[in-house]
């Protein structure tokens, strides 16, 4: 029950407790945490039920309620009384509550601070703080965004999620660089489908090296134009020659080619005041872990972690795998799915002195673009996700190699075949959690389509001869598209032959009429339409090969012509309802 229902929204804390006055006989809101029962209530004999309750949490900022006083509750209120602590209602007041009321009423809170964010279930106490809250948000404008936009109803939106390694500002002046304006440390591109019935959070690497377009920011009253860079590594997007979130999101969008709506971006802080707000959170880990700088310290199996130690195990890059930073980030999936589950859950959910907390510490850590800047919209925003369940949200790593033009690998760049097949699934709204199932239910809708022309037998993919022509306007087409199917398919009799003799609108693939068992399997390789094959009249001579021209249509190299997306082979993804050790 939120505290407008109480009637005075602006000085009483939903998380206080209903206490029994002897001397009237009613339930009372009581106000005092510092006493254990009031004086008016201590010394009266011969009452029972009348024993006081530890308080939930401190009271909102308005006036401080005189010791002892305790405030009646309207007596035309038509609304239950607030559970304690421990979910109990007093016995005199109770009132049958609507089935699932309080539990539709979701609100989102989220933090990007080292990736930490949260789906929070169960709106009391955000109501009745509304004014302390939502001054807690930091509001950053967004040049060239619609800053009165919240989020595009009906269709799939994305937002990037920032964790910033930037030192300054409270509880992060320990972590050394004083001085820096801050990277961004850690970036989750988050989709949501269009009917928010899944999500993927797709981590990008700090050390991946990219180009970052030319972007605008505000500067008071004046919009400065930052240079673009090309060849660097992503996480300089962020704090480096004044850029904003905003430059991370337009660096998110040429690189995945998603447009991006909003960010949510917060520092090291967020991390520990929020698994400390819940009473922390568990990992897992397959080895005992003593690392001397990050001072991290667990055992082997399952801890529960908080304030410095949370961080410290989201932070740490030698004690997991190969020591580097896309190892950290299956660590911190892990500890994303886990915080998940933990705010999902009822330990939280049914506790308004957590929920009051947790609101608090996270809209203190939080930095939002000004289409989601106020409380109000972010509640609007979960009413969107309220529905996703755990096990369709996945966590992903963005496919990379180690960069070729390093002797000493320090950086990485986008894998040629597989991030553009990522890419693509963001494109087309495909979860990752559903992909088998949709992957069928194109096939079938194709086989039904194009029955007449793909029925028979299909030649192995190392009978297959193919040249490749490129005719798509895309630079390297040709060759990525030849090395995925020498590397990834075993179509190993293929050649690049370079760019076509004009552009081409669409892919084709002409073959002779003893090639069609060939052509076949090309086309279920590539997802081909019927419409692009072309037979010819004459057969082929036996080392004849085959002829593909990559269209306009081309989105890249293993990405289907038509239908969903599928996922990379060997994509590692975790579900977020799952519990992973860290190795």
């Amino acid at each position: 029950m939120d505290a407008h229902s109480r009637g005075r929204a602006d000085e009483i804390d939903p998380a206080d407790q209903w206490v029994l006055n002897p001397q009237t006989g009613n339930y009372e809101l009581r106000l005092d945490h510092s006493a254990g029962q009031s004086p008016t209530g201590g010394s009266h004999s011969g009452t029972t039920g009348s024993s006081t309750r530890s308080a939930a949490r401190p009271t909102a900022p308005a006036e401080a309620p005189v010791p002892g006083q305790r405030r009646r509750r309207p007596a035309d209120t038509d609304t239950e009384p607030a559970a304690d602590r421990g979910g109990r209602v007093p016995p005199q007041s109770r009132r049958k509550r609507k089935q699932g009321a309080s539990r539709k009423k979701k609100v989102l809170l989220w933090t990007g601070g080292t990736m930490a964010f949260v789906l929070v279930g169960g709106a009391v106490g955000v109501y009745a703080l509304y004014n302390k809250l939502n001054s807690n948000l930091d509001v950053v404008e967004v040049v060239g965004k619609n800053k009165s936009a919240g989020f595009r109803k009906g269709e799939a939106f994305n937002i990037v999620l920032i964790g910033t390694d930037k030192r300054t500002g409270a509880g992060n002046a320990g972590y050394g660089d004083k001085n820096s304006p801050g990277h961004a440390d850690t970036t989750i591109l988050f989709h949501v489908s269009k009917d928010r019935s899944n999500a993927t959070a797709l981590s990008i690497p700090r050390d991946l090296k990219t180009n970052i377009p030319e972007c605008q920011v505000k500067d008071g009253k004046e919009i400065k134009t930052i240079p673009a860079e090309s060849d660097v590594r992503f996480n300089v997007s962020l704090g480096q020659n004044g850029r904003d979130p905003g430059c991370v999101m337009r660096t998110v969008e040429e690189l995945t080619g998603v447009e991006v709506d909003h960010f949510m971006m917060a520092d090291f802080n967020a991390v520990k005041e929020m698994t400390t707000a819940v009473g922390g959170v568990k990992v897992c880990v397959e080895k005992a872990v003593d690392d001397p700088k990050s001072h991290l310290k667990l055992p082997a199996g399952e801890s529960v972690v908080q304030g410095e130690q949370a961080l410290a195990f989201v932070r740490t890059r030698h004690s997991f795998g190969n020591e580097s930073d896309l190892d950290r980030i299956k660590v911190q999936q892990q500890f994303l799915s886990s915080m998940i589950r933990q705010m999902k859950s009822d330990d939280t959910l049914t506790d308004p002195g957590k929920l009051y907390d947790l609101a608090d510490a996270a809209t203190s850590a939080l930095t939002v673009d000004a289409g989601i800047g106020s409380l109000t919209k972010l509640q609007d925003l979960a009413g969107e996700l309220a529905g996703i369940d755990t096990k369709n949200i996945a966590f992903a790593t963005l496919p990379v190699v180690d960069n070729p033009a390093e002797k000493i690998k320090a950086t990485v760049v986008p894998h040629p075949t597989k991030a553009p097949q990522l890419f693509a699934m963001l494109q087309s709204d495909t979860s990752l959690t559903e992909v088998k199932k949709k992957e069928q239910a194109a096939k079938s809708a194709q086989a039904n389509a194009q029955a007449a022309l793909l029925e028979g037998e299909r030649a192995t993919a190392a009978e297959v001869r193919v040249d490749v022509y490129n005719g798509s306007g895309i630079q390297g087409a040709a060759q990525a598209t030849l090395n995925w199917l020498q590397n990834e398919q075993g179509v190993l009799r293929s050649t690049n032959k370079s760019n076509a003799p004009e552009k081409a609108a669409k892919t084709t693939l002409e073959y002779a009429p003893n090639q069609a068992d060939q052509a076949r399997a090309l086309a279920d390789m590539m997802g081909l339409p019927a419409t692009a094959l072309k037979q010819g009249t004459a057969d082929a001579g036996e080392r004849e090969p085959m002829t593909l021209v990559l269209g306009s249509d081309f989105k890249g190299a293993g990405v289907p012509i038509t239908g969903p997306a599928k996922a990379p082979k060997d994509l590692e993804k975790v579900a977020a309802d799952k519990q992973v050790c860290a190795k």
